[in-house]
């Protein structure tokens, strides 16, 4: 398994719940980069990760 890029952390407790970090992930989608988010339960946030490839692969 390769380790797993994390492009940005957001606080679980935030208000708007995980809006922030799909809003994070759509901007990096948008510019082509392969993003999603996923919950980190130890770290008790969402982590927007790179997945691999880049958008133009699959």
């Amino acid at each position: 398994m390769r380790p797993t890029q994390v492009l940005d952390s957001f606080p679980a407790s935030d208000p708007y719940g995980s809006w922030p970090a799909e809003e994070y992930a759509a901007r990096c989608r948008e510019r082509g980069q392969r993003a999603t988010v996923v919950m980190d339960l130890d770290r008790d946030a969402f982590l927007v990760v790179a997945l691999e490839g880049d958008a133009s692969q699959g």
